[in-house]
């Protein structure tokens, strides 16, 4: 790939993050502001950049993980650079986020502070969760083992979810318990008829 093209694919993605992160967050005022002050764009745009690293193996690996630890003091944001991390993807508030190495994030993904993809497992093998596209995980959340999380989900505040979700449901609760939103009701304004969501 010429330097030219990476450079246009980087800003295409840089782009896409900065409107995501726009239409997710009614406090954002623009993309310089959002470029400038979110640092849950800034963990994610090092973390593309330490995946590329990882990728390539050997000492580049080392160098990876060396940008996603500087990262991690300056933004609060812990995201493994061997994660694998979609389009549009947005934290808002970002402190105390973790994602660990063997997670997978689809696109148009949404997490708040403190939620934890994380693992069960001490055993090199895939350990962390799958989470679809379309999913929206809140604040305090935990996401624990190899689980899978389908599309369009929506994870309630401090949830601890151990188990799959299957496509559309919300996830509410310690452990989490899964519900569908009634009839033809969206998944998101589903949300707010359970306040344990927002706890």
């Amino acid at each position: 790939m010429t330097l030219a093209l990476y450079a246009r694919r980087a800003r295409s993605r840089i782009v896409d993050d900065l409107d995501a992160a726009i239409a997710r967050d009614p406090a954002a005022s623009s993309r310089l502001d959002l470029a400038l002050n979110s640092p849950g764009l800034h963990a994610i745009w090092v973390y593309r950049a330490a995946h590329r690293l990882w990728l390539r193996g050997g000492a580049a690996k080392l160098v990876a993980r060396v940008l996603m630890t500087v990262a991690r003091s300056v933004t609060g944001v812990e995201i493994h650079p061997g994660a694998t991390i979609g389009r549009r993807f947005f934290i808002d508030h970002g402190m105390g986020v973790v994602i660990g190495e063997t997670a997978e994030v689809g696109d148009d993904v949404m997490l708040y502070h403190g939620v934890t993809l994380g693992g069960r497992s001490l055993q090199k093998v895939k350990r962390h969760p799958t989470v679809g596209s379309r999913v929206t995980i809140g604040a305090g959340a935990r996401i624990l083992g190899p689980v899978h999380i389908g599309d369009d989900v929506q994870v309630g505040a401090n949830s601890v979810v151990v188990k799959d979700v299957p496509a559309g449901a919300v996830a509410t609760g310690i452990p989490a318990v899964v519900r569908f939103p009634e009839g033809r009701e969206d998944p998101y304004e589903a949300m707010f008829k359970d306040p344990a969501l927002w706890i």
